[in-house]
């Protein structure tokens, strides 16, 4: 079967949806509001649903990727945001090089894993 994908939005939980809100709003997406109970998050083109449901099984193995121009530079501006300081059980990683390029981490504050990195090859 062949398609042609216009784009893919996965659909994330929040143990407290308006302190995930506020985080992704910090982090720089922008938001727009659906409902009540979910948020479109957008940066460009691409974007996630932020979802007022939570299941730990689900939220504990959601990971997402996103990829970044330059991850040196999104950590830098990262860390100047010092999102652990303000949001309970967030957790910054720092960059790891690996054979296919380089990733920081986020943990946000539902424990949703992020990955932003950069491929060494396209």
């Amino acid at each position: 079967m062949e398609h042609k994908a216009l784009s893919i939005r996965p659909f994330i939980g929040a143990t407290d949806f308006e302190v995930s809100r506020t985080f992704y709003r910090d982090l720089g997406f922008q938001e727009v509001v659906l409902s009540p109970a979910m948020s479109l998050f957008k940066s460009g083109d691409y974007g996630f649903y932020l979802q007022n449901a939570f299941n730990k099984d689900w939220v504990d193995n959601t990971m997402v990727f996103l990829e970044v121009e330059n991850v040196q530079i999104f950590w830098d501006d990262l860390v100047q945001l010092d999102l652990p300081a303000k949001y309970k059980n967030v957790c910054l990683t720092p960059i790891r090089v690996d054979h296919w390029g380089r990733e920081c981490f986020v943990h946000d504050p539902s424990g949703i894993l992020w990955h932003f990195g950069e491929f060494f090859t396209k």
